[in-house]
């Protein structure tokens, strides 16, 4: 279980759980990918406006082409007559218990308006963290629930916030590293776009448009997941040996007899951790 940990006069007794605390992160980034991945996003969840939906919506962010059968693929706020006016985009990341480094963003080039402007933000800033509730996606009404903006700032608890970072009116995919690899418990990415800089001519408001987003990270491996158990961040560490995973006909079944002899030891090692109730402090 991770949980806030007791603080406690005693010397020996921190530094005891200390020594802890460290054997069972040691163990847990085993069970991380390798390798660090630039495609940390699993799907959009919601963005604070979009222009015009189904053409302009934060789905296009994760595609990594410009265009898409002739037709430009961004994501573009609704206008504003005030250029301080932010926006935010929403994303679950691949895994619930990920390690991010970066995060990569590309303003919009509208390449079909005179004088070609760039509708970037002025900076931006991200935040992690995890849902209020369990997020529940119908693919029936995923279209629906985007179109609305369903999901908003207060549906989150967001346990660490960026610093911010210039952006530059550039057309290509800018990379912001974090001071620190941010451990996000819950699967919950924010993008806050600041500040308005160019404004449509025809019209005459303010946008935001962004063409892509792409968070660079590591994220837990099958068959271990981390579950958010009450809005306290009280979270558990789930193991589950006959996973099988089938999204994708590149995917294969994860079991425990078809783990490396080293990823075996490590499990054994957690699980006896587990069983033996360790409590770490939660790091977030």
């Amino acid at each position: 279980m991770i949980e806030p940990a007791k603080i406690s006069s005693d010397d020996s007794a921190e530094w005891e759980r200390l020594k802890r605390d460290h054997r069972v992160y040691a163990f847990l980034t085993r069970g991380l990918t390798p390798f660090m991945r630039g495609d940390c996003i699993s799907e959009p969840i919601s963005a604070s406006s979009t222009d015009n939906y189904p053409g302009e919506s934060i789905q296009n962010t994760l595609e990594p082409r410009d265009r898409v059968e002739d037709r430009a693929s961004y994501w573009s706020s609704k206008g504003e007559s005030d250029p301080s006016v932010p926006e935010t985009l929403i994303y679950k990341l691949v895994a619930n218990f990920c390690v991010v480094t970066e995060i990569h963003v590309q303003p919009f080039q509208a390449y079909f308006q005179y004088g070609f402007p760039i509708y970037s933000s002025k900076a931006v800033r991200f935040r992690m963290g995890y849902p209020r509730r369990p997020l529940r996606f119908d693919e029936d009404k995923r279209d629906a629930l985007l179109a609305a903006h369903e999901w908003m700032d207060d549906e989150f608890i967001w346990t660490y916030t960026s610093p911010e970072f210039p952006m530059a009116q550039e057309n290509c995919l800018q990379k912001f590293k974090l001071p620190e690899p941010v451990l996000c418990i819950g699967g919950i990415l924010q993008v806050k776009l600041l500040g308005r800089v160019q404004r449509q001519e025809m019209d005459g408001l303010y946008y935001i448009c962004v063409s892509h987003v792409q968070v660079v990270g590591r994220s837990l491996l099958l068959p271990f997941d981390i579950q958010v158990l009450d809005p306290s961040g009280l979270c558990a560490l789930i193991y589950q040996p006959k996973t099988v995973c089938c999204k994708s006909s590149t995917q294969s079944s994860v079991t425990e007899a078809s783990m490396p002899s080293h990823f075996r030891a490590l499990t054994e090692r957690l699980m006896q951790l587990l069983r033996s109730r360790a409590v770490v402090a939660n790091r977030v």
